[in-house]
């Protein structure tokens, strides 16, 4: 999708447009005649939000009406929703280029909407003999919202793309190695900091867990750090992201049954969802230092692959009994949560992880799961940003009674317990590598890909946390200020 920023007059402009309409005194810059404006009333005595099509041969001229006066979140989540029904009249209409204004709007009900049709209209199309029909140009009116305010919701748009676009790559093109070569050269053009650990170099470090998961693979696992740290950050102690990158999850020696395995190539979601996070704050300059810490591994079962009742000597020497190798994402995640913080010593860190099917399960695709430890503000900021972007954050009590359910009787801790609270214990195993460092545990398993469509998002990667994380990093001073 390509953009143009200038002044558009709807009652003169020539060319498919959309018109979002929030309330009656915008009747004024209608482009209808008296009587489309009547029909329009007579729609909205009804319902406030309502999607109208109006033939302009040569041309098609959309009007979006909706409720001005809802709570903000409730708004914006509307628009983009209605952005998606406009996106599937404008394909069935053949439209390509659109145009879109309206009346008496503030900035965040333009990009709302304008933000639904980017991720409405974006599928994963790189290995089709024939691409589907998407936007070409859109062009927004540059009276309704700041140059720079556009700019900067752009280059967020650009990441979300990218993130997308890794999750969506089969492991044959994007393993460990190449995903930490393509971080490598991003961050290079970005001036963001990366060291990409190597085999030899991991094994140096003693990253036990990620290590364990990489016996069954002829591929080499790598272990990225990002840093972005700009010259005048508002925390004193880094902000540490982690992120799950196992690019491609069998479930080793305990292989998945039936269809289980399928879409498995999005089990490496939380890594590009946080490398992006960190590019996108990054290239908008936000003022929060932030380093990412991403280890990368598929999870096969050949060769000497780890086997359940191996004891695994971790980066910070506690030793876990392993139970399942299907829980392989905490082992890998639980190894950079330790090094981060013997290293960082960060004032928050935060993990991301397609973790466990008990999360999908508990709250489905409409929010991702989250625990927190001596973190309590930053999670409740964390909720505020998630509604507002309708990135929901549904949080799950995490008692330290839930260490019972993995304790080992051979070990120090053991890497999964019954399925009573899986989501719960999979935070708890990975607390224990947080120490006392306030953490945060984000479980996206329901909601970084989708098997079909969901509200506007096509089938596939999602790239959701991104947009709840950086809205988060926009806000972080609030953190600093409790």
């Amino acid at each position: 999708m390509n953009f143009n920023y200038a002044p558009i007059e709807a009652k003169q402009y020539e060319g498919n447009l959309v018109f979002l309409y929030g309330d009656e005194v915008a009747e004024r810059a209608l482009p209808l005649s008296k009587k489309e404006v009547e029909y329009l009333r007579e729609c909205r005595k009804d319902n406030r939000e309502c999607v109208i099509a109006l033939d302009r041969l040569p041309f098609h001229l959309y009007v979006v009406a909706f409720d001005s006066e809802l709570p903000a979140e409730q708004c914006q989540e509307r628009l983009r929703r209605c952005a998606d029904k406009v996106l599937g009249l404008m394909k069935s209409h053949k439209v390509e280029q659109v145009a879109v204004t309206g009346e008496g709007l503030i900035p965040e009900e333009m990009v709302a909407f304008v933000e639904g049709l980017v991720i409405a209209d974006y599928s994963f199309d790189r290995y089709k003999s024939k691409t589907p029909q998407h936007v070409e140009m859109l062009s927004v009116d540059s009276r309704l919202i700041d140059e720079e305010e556009w700019q900067r919701s752009l280059r967020l748009w650009n990441r979300l793309f990218w993130c997308r676009e890794w999750v969506n790559l089969p492991v044959a093109d994007l393993n460990a190695e190449r995903f930490a070569d393509e971080l490598a050269s991003i961050a290079a053009d970005l001036g963001v900091a990366c060291t990409v650990f190597d085999k030899k170099k991991i094994e140096a470090l003693r990253m036990g867990g990620l290590l364990a998961v990489n016996k069954g693979s002829v591929d080499e696992p790598r272990f990225v750090v990002l840093e972005y740290k700009p010259s005048h950050p508002i925390n004193s102690k880094p902000l540490a992201l982690v992120g799950k990158g196992v690019m491609y999850d069998t479930g080793g020696l305990n292989l998945k049954p039936d269809d289980y395995m399928s879409e498995m190539k999005s089990d490496m979601a939380g890594a590009a969802t946080m490398a992006s996070v960190v590019f996108a704050a990054a290239d908008n300059a936000l003022p929060v230092h932030i380093v990412a810490c991403l280890p990368m591994t598929d999870n096969r079962p050949g060769f000497n692959a780890y086997a359940a009742d191996d004891i695994l000597s971790m980066y910070d020497g506690t030793t876990v009994e392993v139970v399942n190798t299907d829980a392989e994402g905490r082992l890998i995640l639980a190894d950079a949560i330790a090094y981060a913080v013997a290293t960082y010593q960060p004032e928050l860190l935060i993990d991301m992880a397609t973790l466990t099917g008990a999360a999908m399960r508990a709250v489905g695709p409409y929010a991702l799961v989250a625990m927190q430890q001596n973190a309590a503000n930053p999670l409740n900021l964390l909720k505020i940003m998630g509604a507002q972007v309708h990135e929901r954050v549904a949080e799950l009590p995490f008692y330290d009674d839930y260490d019972e359910m993995i304790k080992s009787e051979v070990a120090d801790i053991k890497n999964c317990g019954e399925a009573r609270g899986g989501a719960i214990t999979a935070g708890r195993f990975l607390a224990h590598f947080a120490k006392q460092t306030p953490y945060i545990h984000l479980d996206i398993a329901g909601v970084a890909f989708f098997s079909k469509k969901e509200s506007y998002y096509a089938a596939g990667a999602t790239g959701f946390g991104l947009r709840l994380l950086y809205a988060f990093l926009q806000t972080y001073d609030m953190t600093q200020k409790q």
